[in-house]
Parts: C-alpha cells; sequence; structure tokens
C-alpha cells in the first residue's frame, strides 16, 4: 500500500482493526486517532455508524506514528451495511 509508515513486524502495536471512522470526505485514506473510534467487531462498527454524522464504518490499521508526531490510522475498507 503506497502512502503509509508500514507496521513494526516486531512491534505488534499496529494492526488491522474495525473501527467507526469521522469522515467528512470519503477520499482521504489516513486519520488522525482522535478521528477513530476502534470498536470489537464489524457488527458494532456498523451499528454505531451515523452517516448523517459523517462516521462511516471501516477497517483501519494502525496506530502508526506519523512524521509530524502524531497517532494516525489508514484506510484499508470502508465497510457496507
Amino acid at each position: 500500500m503506497r502512502g503509509y509508515v508500514p507496521p513494526d513486524p516486531e512491534g505488534g502495536v499496529s494492526k488491522e482493526q474495525f473501527a467507526v471512522v469521522y469522515a467528512p470526505r470519503a477520499k482521504r485514506h489516513r486519520f488522525s486517532a482522535n478521528c477513530v473510534e476502534i470498536v470489537a467487531n464489524r457488527e458494532q462498527a456498523i451499528d454505531r455508524s451515523e452517516a448523517a454524522a459523517n462516521r462511516y464504518p471501516a477497517k483501519v490499521l494502525g496506530p502508526s506514528k506519523s512524521s509530524e508526531g502524531q497517532y494516525i490510522y489508514y484506510l484499508v475498507e470502508w465497510l457496507t451495511c
């Protein structure tokens, strides 16, 4: 995947997770940690999503630390209901 910091294979911190992501623009591929709510499973992500509030279910990879020192998550895929 181009444009993201790969997870450290020995660190075990970054991993794929289900989440609800605040995304006013759907074209973004990385999100600040404060825009991401990690949930336990796919069903919870779908149940907690609110399209009217720009909160969408997704599978994300992270957290990773950006070059600016912020924690970010990368979009793996948007989930469909």
